[in-house]
């Protein structure tokens, strides 16, 4: 046994295969960023495609929808492909469909060209995890981890930001167009350069259709009732509860299937490693934290500030920037200290950024939200790198593809839960919040009859109804402190989560020195 170790644990790592792990890595950037670079600019979209309020959101969700029910099925893909063939027709389809997107001429166009787009960029992601773990040996670990943790968390960070940008500079179609040269260059990259593995041709013979269809439900409809639910009432809603009732037969199916058949669509023997089921559960968590706040920043900046997508995108650069110089900082402490010490840093910090927040007010603007956004950044980088090598790295290769693909489906499960309890909380707290100063604001209250009189002489100095107009304003007043008051409450929900979160860390065994995990 202890023979051929040093052959699996340290393969030879060439120039070739490095240049070929780049081209992979500029794929994966793509396929995680265009998961956001629509959202701050979708009335852009809306207005071009003439598409309502309530279809508009489908351009994200169909992606996030197709996206979700790839990546898990891209571990068997890998073994039956190759990394190679699999890499190469995602990019080349993820290219094609981007091109199809920005020549949309209507919204159905665009919904079904996106869960395109979404269903092949999600088999590039684990790929890229996949590849890290296995062609390279444990010795330069610290090196790649946090590069692929740096686009993981970088990718959905800057999306806003970038789509603001070309958005503004262009147009809408744009935001896809650029994707056209990018996706070219990786395909030809990737049949060039990589040649980490063989296909199984053979596998296609024994492929779980019926697992298949059970993942795509189970997967799908999760997703779907994720992001329905908190804006329709969850099961008030026929079509998110027959979703919900399609969750819980595909899921069932799907389990059964997999734990009842030698070549599953999913294979969960990855989980009886302690350390990947612990480091899934982070990842899990990360996804909350990650696509929440991501989410978080640029609501609030639209909804109290009155922001743009320009201004937004200007405003949260900041956590993208954060982590660009972190990653390196990462990956020296990765190799110094135990990646446990990490991990409680990194979660205290991101818990702190959140913590940071619930002091806010309606008028807080770049200069209070700085500091918050740059310890998250730093943050996020320092959690991603132990949570990456803890997870993955006690793993034999024969096990890796299926894992990553888990492994990121956890990451993006975590930020599609997550959205959901937000917008529930938003919702629910922002109405509790309203009912409470509406109690307060009474006719016998003198400090809300001194704010009406005012309000109404400054309006009346400018012509206008004083009393109407006042009471207007006040009840804007209140809706706009309501609002403030529901994501400080959000804010602290996450702060005592990640906190929480810092105790687990103690479950982990790091990496043996040396041993690295990829033959253990």
């Amino acid at each position: 046994m202890s023979t051929p170790a040093p052959a699996s644990q340290e393969p030879e790592l060439t120039p070739r295969r490095v240049a070929a792990f780049m081209v992979m890595v500029f794929g994966m950037f793509m396929a995680i960023l265009d998961i956001q670079i629509v959202s701050a600019s979708l009335a852009e979209i809306q207005a071009g495609l003439g598409a309502s309020a309530d279809e508009i959101s489908w351009v994200q969700t169909s992606y996030l929808i197709a996206e979700v029910i790839m990546i898990p099925l891209s571990g068997l893909l890998g073994r039956m492909m190759s990394t190679r063939y699999l890499f190469a027709a995602s990019a080349a389809g993820f290219t094609i469909a981007s091109f199809l997107c920005a020549t949309s001429s209507s919204i159905n166009e665009m919904i079904l060209w996106r869960a395109v787009q979404g269903f092949l960029g999600g088999g590039m992601i684990p790929s890229v995890f996949a590849a890290a773990f296995t062609i390279f040996p444990a010795s330069k670990r610290n090196i790649v981890s946090p590069i692929i943790g740096l686009i993981a968390t970088l990718a959905p960070t800057v999306g806003p930001t970038v789509g603001g940008y070309l958005s503004h500079a262009m147009s809408w179609h744009w935001l896809f167009l650029v994707n056209v040269p990018a996706g070219i260059a990786v395909t030809i990259g990737v049949l060039a350069l990589v040649d980490f593995d063989k296909p199984d041709w053979k596998l296609f013979d024994r492929f779980d259709w019926i697992g298949l269809g059970a993942l795509a439900c189970f997967l799908g409809a999760m997703e779907y009732v994720l992001e329905e639910g908190p804006g329709n009432d969850w099961f008030a809603d026929e079509i998110v509860a027959v979703m919900f009732v399609v969750m819980v037969v595909g899921g069932i199916v799907t389990f059964w299937r997999a734990f009842s058949r030698s070549n599953p669509v999913v294979d969960f023997s990855a989980f009886s490693n302690v350390n990947f089921a612990v480091g899934s559960i982070f990842s899990f968590v990360m996804g909350i934290g990650l696509y929440g706040m991501t989410y978080l920043y640029p609501l609030y900046l639209s909804a109290i500030r009155g922001y743009d997508s320009l201004m937004i995108g200007e405003t949260v650069f900041v956590s993208g920037l954060a982590m660009f110089v972190a990653a390196p900082l990462a990956g020296v402490l990765s190799s110094k200290i135990d990646l446990r010490l990490m991990l409680l840093i990194g979660f205290f910090g991101f818990g702190t950024s959140s913590w940071m927040l619930t002091g806010m007010t309606a008028e807080w603007d770049f200069q209070e939200l700085l500091v918050p956004q740059i310890l998250r950044g730093l943050s996020l980088m320092i959690c991603m790198v132990p949570i990456n090598n803890l997870a993955l790295g006690t793993l034999p290769p024969e096990k890796m593809k299926s894992a990553s693909g888990l492994y990121n489906l956890m990451r993006n499960l975590g930020g599609a839960v997550g959205l959901a309890m937000i917008n529930t909380q938003l919702t629910d707290r922002s109405a509790l919040h309203t009912a409470r100063l509406n109690e307060a604001l009474t006719w016998s209250n003198p400090e809300a009859l001194r704010q009406l009189d005012m309000m109404a002489a400054n309006l009346q100095a400018q012509g206008v109804d004083g009393k109407t107009g006042a009471l207007a304003q006040l009840a804007g007043r209140v809706a706009q402190q309501a609002t403030v008051m529901s994501f400080i409450d959000v804010f602290t929900l996450i702060t005592a989560l990640f906190a929480g979160l810092a105790v687990l860390a103690l479950a982990m065994r790091p990496p043996r020195a040396g041993a690295g995990g990829a033959g253990h």
